[in-house]
Formats: structure tokens, sequence, C-alpha cells
């Protein structure tokens, strides 16, 4: 089994559910995807780490830093900065506050950004786009450059189309049809 394979088998046992649910965005869904219940366990951080560090390698996109809104990309970003941490070009991983910090610094990124880095945004779960745009704002407002964005899943609700309309290319990890159809099997 590959690493896709495994990533989407653990996906659908663990973080998908059936029922009625309102999104992050406001939508209503009868599938709702909780992508913490696998990207912070042990089994899923060691799949995506390594996962997504190669895709982000194939595309053309120069990445100094990785890092997303909290808390979904956290640990995504994490696991990719790990795996990345014996490569040739190892990647800082960072996060991006809901909100500024009231205190010290004030700050809206957390972690080891620098000005002008070439960034990857993270997103857990892409539905309209909505936090992706909120993180590649607060990034650009820091100083940095966003190359692109990566999302463990798209759920093929728009928010890949609305992210590549604003001018930043998306890559998914897996999309929503593969889960639902590794739910059926």
């Amino acid at each position: 089994m590959t690493d896709h394979s495994r990533l989407v088998t653990l996906l659908a046992e663990r973080s998908a559910k059936r029922g009625q649910f309102t999104l992050a965005s406001g939508k209503q869904s009868t599938f709702y995807i909780d992508a913490r219940l696998t990207t912070m366990s042990p089994e899923g951080l060691s799949i995506i780490g390594p996962l997504a560090l190669s895709v982000l390698q194939q595309t053309a996109w120069k990445v100094d830093a990785i890092g997303g809104l909290t808390l979904g990309a956290d640990p995504i970003s994490y696991a990719i900065s790990y795996s990345s941490a014996h490569s040739d070009h190892p990647l800082r991983a960072f996060t991006v506050r809901k909100e500024p910090k009231a205190h010290g610094t004030g700050k809206l990124l957390e972690g080891p950004f620098k000005l002008g880095d070439q960034v990857a945004v993270i997103e857990d779960v892409l539905t309209t786009g909505g936090s992706a745009l909120r993180a590649i704002d607060a990034v650009r407002a820091a100083g940095g450059s966003v190359v692109g964005v990566l999302a463990l899943v798209d759920r093929e609700e728009g928010g890949r189309q609305a992210i590549e309309k604003a001018g930043t290319p998306v890559v998914a990890l897996v999309t929503a049809t593969q889960i639902i159809s590794a739910l059926q099997i």
C-alpha cells in the first residue's frame, strides 16, 4: 500500500463523519472531515510529513517556510518541517494566529518566519478557501511571498478555484472523492 493510499484510508477511518454538520465556512454538509483526528496521530504524522514534503518537492515552488492558520495547519506544517530536517533544504514551520497577540510582540505569525520568506501556505481541509486566503494575507502583510497552497484534503467545493482565481496555485494530497470512495469499500 502506498503512503497516499494509507493516508486516504486513515482519513476515511478516523476523520470522515456522516451526519448534519455546519462547516467553518457556515455551509451545511452531510459529510465532515475532522482532519485533526488523523493529523495529530503518530500514524498520520508519520505519513503526512514525508508525503507532503515529496509533493512540495515535485512542484516548481521554491519554499523556505511553511505554515497556515492555527490550529488545522499546525500539525501538518510541523510534520513537513520535521521530515525536511535532513534534506538539502530544510523547511521552517510557523503558525498564523487568528488574531494578533494582545501582549508581548503582538505578532500574527509565530515561529521562525523571516522577512522575504518564500512560503507554501498549509491548509488541513480546503472548502471555500477562506482560511488559506486569510493566511496568505497575513504572510504577505508580514513581508513574505506566497508561492502556493498545499492542502491535506480538498473538499472539491470551490476553495481551490477561489485561491487560484486570486493568483495562488493549489495542490492537495487527497480529495473528498477519494475519502468517500474509501468509505464505500
